[in-house]
C-alpha cells in the first residue's frame, strides 16, 4: 500500500485526548499515526473510562470514543444474564443455551433456594460481584452457609467438567469491536489470549479454595509467584498463557476440528450483542449526536466444556490492554493497529477548507456527515421495516439505492477493507439468521444483510459490489442530501401503481374515439401496452478500482500508523 504524509495543515488537527487509564499500546499507536496528545477539546479520538449516558451529549460530531452509551447491558453480570435469559425464554435454549444458568442475588433468591435443594451438596456454584473485573470478589462455593443472602451478588452454575490441558483449566479471551449499533458491524479479532489456571485441575470439593486452580484469570494466578511462567513467544505453547492461534494449532494435532468451535464462538458473539442492542441504540438515539462517534472493544472470556463447547462466562466492555511480554505485545499491539484503522477518524468540518486547498476536492464533494432523510428515504425505511418477513419484497432493497443506502454502503465497504486481522461476523454471508432475535427490526440491517448476500462470497467481496459503488461515488451520489434522480428517489409499489394507472388513464384518453359526426373512426390494436414506469437501476459493469475514493474527509489511519508492536 503506498502511504501518504498528511499535509502539515493536516497535522496540527490530530489530537488525541488521554486518559489516566489509556493503555500504553495505545498511546504509542496513535503517537507513531501523527497524533498529539491535547487538553482542550479540539481532539478527534479519546480511550478513556465508560462515560453516563448523558455524557456522551457533550461529545462533538468529529470526536470518537471509545464506548457506547449503555453498552454495560453485556459488560454487567447481571444484565448480560438477564438480556441473553430474556432471548432464551423467547427462543429456547438450542439457540442459547450458551451461559451457565445463573440467579442475581437476593432479586432471585428463592428461585435459587429451590434449584439449591433440589442438587444439594453435589452442585457447585461460583459467586460473582455483579460489576467487577480481573477476579476481585470470585470464589466457588457448594455450602448454603456461603451464600450472601442481602448484599448484591451473582451465582452462576459452576462448569465442573472444563476441557483440560496438561491437567489445567483454560480460558480463551476474546477481542470483539463494534464500530456501529445501526446499522450493526461486529468484528471478530483472529487472535487472542488462552490464559492457564496455574494448579492441576480437580473437581473435589477440598480443593474450591485454592483459587490457583478453579479460576483461570491472570491477575489472580499471576501471584502464584513460584509457579506462574511467562510465555514470550507467540507460537510456543509453554508456560500459563498462549496465543488463540497456538492453542489452535494444538488442537488440530490433537485431532480437534477447531474451525467447529471458531464458528461457535462466532455464533455466541453475535447472538450476545443482539440481546443489547435494543437499548444501546435507544441511548445512542437519546444521547449522541452522530452514530459516527462511538465504537468500543470489548473482552468476550469462553471456556471449553469436556465436549469442546464454548461457553460465555462474562463480557468485559474495558478489557486489560497492559502488555507486560513480547507475547501480549504482539497480539494487542496488531490488534489495537487494526482497530484504530477501522474506526477512520475524521477532521473537523470547518477544516474542510483545508482540504480543498490541498486538493483536487472541490468544497461540495466533501462529507459533512449525517443529514436528515428525506421523505422517500423514510418511506423506503418504513416499508422494508414492515415487510421484513417476506423474502421477496426483501430482495428488493437494492433496486434503488437512495443517497443515504449509497453512504451507508460505502461506510461498510472502506470499513471492511481496513479490518486488518479482524472478521467481520455480522453482518455476514449468513447473518440473515440472526435477523429474527433482534427486538425490532431495522432497515439497515436489513440493507447490509441484502448487499452482503450479494456481493459477499466466502468472506472476499466481488469486484460488481465495489464496482458499482466506485461509480456512484464518482457522481457524488452519496453526498446529496436529497435527489430528483429516478435511479436513486426511491418510489413506493403503491405510488408505482398510481402512477401506472394514471399515465394509463391518460393513455386511453389520448387513443379513444372521437365523436363520428367530426373524426374518422379509428381502430386501436388490441395489442397496444402501457409501459410501465422504469424505478430499477442498471448495474453498471464497469472495470473500476477495487477500493472506494469517497474523497469524504475520514482520515484513514492505516497510511499513517505502521505495525512496530512485535519490535515494541
Amino acid at each position: 500500500m503506498l502511504v501518504h504524509s498528511f499535509p502539515s495543515k493536516i497535522k496540527k488537527l490530530l489530537r488525541w485526548k488521554m486518559s489516566s487509564i489509556t493503555p500504553n499500546v495505545v498511546k504509542l499507536c496513535i503517537a507513531r499515526s501523527g497524533f498529539r496528545p491535547t487538553k482542550k477539546n479540539d481532539w478527534l479520538g479519546y480511550w478513556g473510562k465508560h462515560m453516563k449516558a448523558t455524557a456522551f451529549k457533550t461529545v462533538r460530531e468529529c470526536q470518537k470514543v471509545n464506548h457506547f452509551p449503555g453498552s454495560f447491558q453485556i459488560g454487567r453480570k447481571d444484565k448480560l444474564w438477564k438480556n441473553l435469559s430474556r432471548l432464551q425464554a423467547r427462543h429456547g435454549k438450542k439457540e442459547f443455551g450458551f451461559i451457565p444458568q445463573t440467579f442475581v442475588l437476593p432479586h432471585d433468591l428463592r428461585n435459587f433456594k429451590r434449584i439449591w435443594e433440589e442438587g444439594g451438596n453435589r452442585q457447585k456454584w461460583i459467586l460473582k460481584p455483579p460489576a467487577s473485573a480481573r477476579g476481585i470478589g470470585i470464589r466457588v462455593i457448594h455450602k448454603w452457609t456461603q451464600i450472601p443472602k442481602k448484599r448484591p451478588v451473582i451465582v452462576q452454575k459452576y462448569l465442573s467438567k472444563p476441557y483440560l490441558i496438561n491437567g489445567k483449566k483454560f480460558d480463551l479471551r476474546i477481542y470483539v469491536f463494534i464500530s456501529s449499533f445501526d446499522p450493526l458491524r461486529i468484528y471478530l479479532f483472529e487472535d487472542g489470549l488462552t490464559r492457564f489456571a496455574t494448579c492441576k485441575y480437580s473437581s473435589s470439593s477440598k480443593t474450591l479454595s485454592n483459587r490457583f486452580m478453579h479460576l483461570t484469570n491472570y491477575s489472580i494466578n499471576k501471584k502464584n509467584e513460584n509457579v506462574y511462567t511467562p510465555n514470550n513467544d507467540e507460537d510456543a505453547c509453554q508456560g500459563h498463557k498462549w496465543s488463540l492461534k497456538a492453542l489452535w494449532g494444538y488442537l488440530k494435532r490433537m485431532g480437534v476440528n477447531t474451525t467447529r468451535i471458531w464458528e461457535s464462538i462466532k455464533d455466541i458473539v453475535v447472538k450476545t450483542i443482539i440481546s443489547c442492542e435494543s437499548t444501546v441504540n435507544l441511548l445512542i438515539k437519546q444521547n449522541v449526536r452522530n452514530s459516527y462517534c462511538c465504537n468500543e472493544l470489548f473482552g468476550f472470556d469462553i471456556m471449553l466444556d469436556e465436549n469442546l463447547k464454548p461457553w460465555i462466562l462474562e463480557v468485559n466492555i474495558s478489557p486489560s490492554l497492559h502488555s507486560t511480554s513480547p507475547l501480549d505485545m504482539s497480539i494487542k499491539g496488531q490488534m489495537v493497529r487494526d482497530l484504530l484503522n477501522i474506526s477512520g477518524y475524521r477532521i473537523p468540518e470547518n477544516a474542510t477548507n483545508i482540504l480543498v486547498s490541498n486538493s483536487s476536492s472541490s468544497a461540495s464533494s466533501l462529507d459533512k456527515g449525517r443529514v436528515a432523510l428525506t421523505s422517500d428515504q423514510k418511506a423506503k425505511h418504513g416499508f422494508y421495516v414492515n415487510h421484513n418477513s417476506n423474502e421477496r419484497v426483501k430482495k428488493t432493497i437494492l433496486d434503488i439505492l437512495t443517497p443515504e443506502d449509497v453512504k451507508i454502503l460505502m461506510e461498510t465497504e472502506d470499513e471492511y477493507s481496513r479490518r486488518g486481522c479482524f472478521q467481520r461476523i455480522f453482518p455476514s454471508e449468513n447473518s440473515q439468521k440472526y435477523l429474527k432475535y433482534f427486538d425490532a427490526p431495522r432497515y439497515r440491517n436489513i440493507l447490509l444483510d441484502e448487499w452482503t448476500k450479494k456481493y459477499l462470497r466466502e468472506g472476499r467481496r466481488t469486484a460488481l459490489g465495489v464496482a458499482l459503488l466506485c461509480t456512484y461515488a464518482q457522481q457524488g451520489i452519496h453526498l446529496r442530501s436529497s435527489t430528483n434522480d429516478p435511479n436513486h428517489q426511491w418510489v413506493s409499489p403503491q405510488q408505482a401503481l398510481s402512477s401506472q394507472a394514471c399515465q394509463s388513464s391518460v393513455l386511453s384518453r389520448s387513443l379513444s374515439a372521437p365523436a363520428a359526426s367530426r373524426w374518422p373512426e379509428e381502430k386501436i390494436s388490441s395489442s397496444s401496452q402501457v409501459l410501465l414506469p422504469n424505478i430499477k437501476r442498471k448495474i453498471v459493469r464497469s472495470q473500476a478500482p477495487k477500493t472506494i475514493t469517497s474523497r469524504a474527509t475520514t482520515l484513514t489511519t492505516k497510511n499513517k500508523i505502521q505495525d512496530k508492536s512485535k519490535n515494541t
